[in-house]
């Protein structure tokens, strides 16, 4: 197991832009280097996970979306777009495969036949729960390495992170307006 007493890839990419270009200040490569690795590493792991039950992390996210809406576990496309953050074209692709594989059903409100519900099918229910329990399980496995207060002082700092980028592009949004 690494630790941060020993060099790593990233530390690696920082030296070589440090001799290279000692000008130029990659310090940030630190945080997005190591994030962009991690999130790969983490990508690897749920895609393995997801296809042993035969799902892929779009799908999951669908079906994981209508799950923890609740009973009656239905939402309309404009919602699942929102809650996965796609078009509603996208949130239609993954509905259509996964209609396919009997996961989820096409519903038209009974007194507004213009709304369209995406639902859970048992089968769709079933899958999700077993899914679920596996992939949270592996989330803990995957963080096994750090203890509590580790896992929290992370998850405060990413929150930072997002909203630090979340303000730096709006920032930018307003100077290039």
């Amino acid at each position: 197991m690494t630790t941060r007493d020993e060099q790593d890839a990233v530390d690696d990419i920082v030296g070589q832009w440090g001799h290279e270009r000692p000008d130029m200040d990659v310090s940030a490569l630190q945080v997005f280097g190591r994030l962009h690795r991690a999130y790969l590493l983490y990508q690897t792991s749920l895609s393995s996970l997801f296809s042993d039950y035969d799902l892929n992390m779009a799908s999951f996210d669908v079906l994981a979306s209508l799950r923890r809406n609740g009973a009656p576990y239905r939402m309309t496309s404009g919602e699942l777009a929102k809650t996965m953050l796609v078009t509603t074209g996208g949130v239609t692709l993954r509905v259509d495969r996964l209609e396919k594989a009997g996961l989820v059903e096409r519903k038209r409100d009974p007194d507004d036949r213009r709304i369209v519900y995406v639902c859970l099918t048992t089968t769709g229910l079933s899958l999700i729960d077993q899914t679920a329990s596996a992939h949270f399980a592996n989330e803990l496995r995957l963080l096994q390495g750090l203890d509590e207060a580790d896992q929290r002082a992370l998850s405060t700092l990413l929150q930072k992170l997002e909203t630090s980028i979340i303000d730096a592009e709006a920032e930018g949004e307003a100077h290039s307006a």
